[in-house]
């Protein structure tokens, strides 16, 4: 194992890229009970949402592993989900069949443009400053998710964001599911904090256990009273083991009948250029933040992360499940030391284990896990230091790519408008010689995209 992964090489051991699969896969494992919640709407079996969801996510992540030897977990996609049941499907009239079928040919063009090197080169291109404000953004935009599956951040008609008022909970009579989850995040937050600022190692897991602990105690006291009709469940596991429901429904469900409609090709497209650049976002922010790039700001080993991806968006759509991407939530494995393919097979191993253990897995809350993406965003966002802000060229694109990732719920926008405003502002400032071919290409594509997409 060691002359494999290089475990020495990269400064890290077995049980260090252990504590960080855990805690991947922790931060992740409500992927499990989301995605058969979105693609259900579409029509397909929730059962075998959930099995193709885990299977597909380990044979990925082992994928990542093995070829490529980075510590980078894969999905189902957020929002790509949504997009398929509620765009593809419920909007545009599609089957789900046909939806799963734009997933396989996305799946197929990854595989070709991978093989080509044209993603890489995508990666390669990118200026050194706007990848480092990429993992600032994702920094940003993981608090942000942390924020909203805690339940501190919430949706306001006046300011469309608000923070949560514990008083309305109370006169409301939902304190003790949603004013106390979100009291059990800020103190699983502060728990968190004081590990990290103590380098008490495996920080990011302790506190994720030990805010769902305080949550159990919770329950048991009477202070949290699951309502399950709204979405508030008992924080105790229902059973432990449980046997994995059947493929049958969803397995190689492929409809090619609608392949060469105008209409489907744009689907194609939609799917395609989200998950490119969210995956390529998610290999940036994160191989920066670990300080994973070269002298030249290359990934070693990205050839494989890519290839990776598309096999396991291929596989994921023969098995019934929306396109298989990186994950931002690697970061909090990353932080707690993995750097090797290793954290990566760790975490596959708990997605096979999710499939014979679905009760436990499923019981774990969005606010115990909430901590953990907030502190992984205040971890990411001290790469700001290393962005040339006396350079208004270098420094607005960054600070433009930066606030649009959280701001616009995307990393694929932050990536664009960061590209864009890059080339604009250095063609109109003089400084033609730090672009390149390729980002007028780019920046070209991202202004047609707002058009097509």
């Amino acid at each position: 194992m060691e002359k494999f992964f290089k475990l020495g090489e990269r400064g890290s051991n077995i049980r260090t890229e252990f504590v960080a699969g855990v805690t991947t896969f922790m931060t992740m494992a409500y992927i499990l009970a989301v995605n058969p919640s979105l693609l259900g709407a579409s029509g397909m079996d929730t059962g075998a949402i959930f099995t193709a969801t885990a299977l597909a996510s380990a044979f990925a992540s082992f994928l990542m592993g093995f070829i490529a030897n980075l510590p980078f977990v894969l999905s189902a996609g957020m929002g790509l989900n949504a997009f398929f049941s509620y765009t593809v499907v419920l909007g545009m009239g599609y089957s789900w069949e046909v939806a799963l079928t734009a997933v396989f040919v996305e799946g197929i063009i990854f595989i070709v443009l991978s093989l080509a090197k044209v993603r890489e080169a995508i990666f390669n291109m990118v200026p050194g400053t706007l990848k480092v404000a990429v993992s600032v953004g994702i920094g940003l935009f993981i608090t942000f998710i942390g924020l909203q599956n805690a339940g501190i951040v919430v949706g306001s008609d006046s300011t469309l964001v608000s923070i949560l008022s514990l008083k309305e909970t109370m006169q409301t009579g939902t304190f003790h599911h949603e004013g106390i989850t979100v009291l059990l995040a800020v103190v699983g937050t502060l728990i968190t904090g004081i590990l990290v600022a103590r380098k008490i190692k495996g920080n990011i897991l302790i506190g994720i256990f030990a805010t769902w602990i305080l949550g159990m105690i919770c329950q048991a006291f009477g202070f949290y009273v699951p309502e399950p009709d709204a979405g508030w469940f008992s924080l105790f596991p229902s059973g432990i083991v449980s046997a994995p429901a059947s493929l049958a429904p969803t397995f190689f469900k492929l409809d090619f009948h609608s392949i060469l409609n105008p209409n489907f090709l744009i689907v194609v497209f939609a799917f395609l250029f989200v998950d490119l650049f969210d995956t390529l976002g998610t290999l940036i922010g994160c191989a920066t933040r670990s300080n994973m790039l070269d002298e030249n700001g290359k990934l070693p080993g990205i050839k494989g992360a890519l290839m990776a991806d598309a096999v396991g968006t291929t596989v994921g759509a023969c098995l019934g499940t929306s396109t298989i991407t990186t994950y931002v939530e690697s970061t909090a494995g990353i932080m707690e030391g993995g750097r090797t393919g290793l954290t990566a097979i760790f975490s596959g191993i708990f997605f096979l284990l999710a499939l014979f253990f679905s009760p436990l897995f499923l019981a774990i809350p969005g606010f115990a896990t909430a901590p953990a993406l907030i502190i992984c965003g205040f971890l990411m966002l001290q790469q700001v230091s290393k962005i040339t802000w006396n350079d208004p060229c270098e420094a607005l694109p960054a600070f433009f790519c930066i606030v649009a990732m959280p701001l616009m719920y995307s990393i694929s926008e932050g990536i664009c408008m960061g590209i864009i405003s890059y080339v604009v502002i250095n063609v109109f400032a003089g400084h033609r010689d730090r672009i390149s071919i390729g980002m007028y290409i780019l920046a070209a594509v991202f202004v047609l995209k707002y058009f097509l997409i």
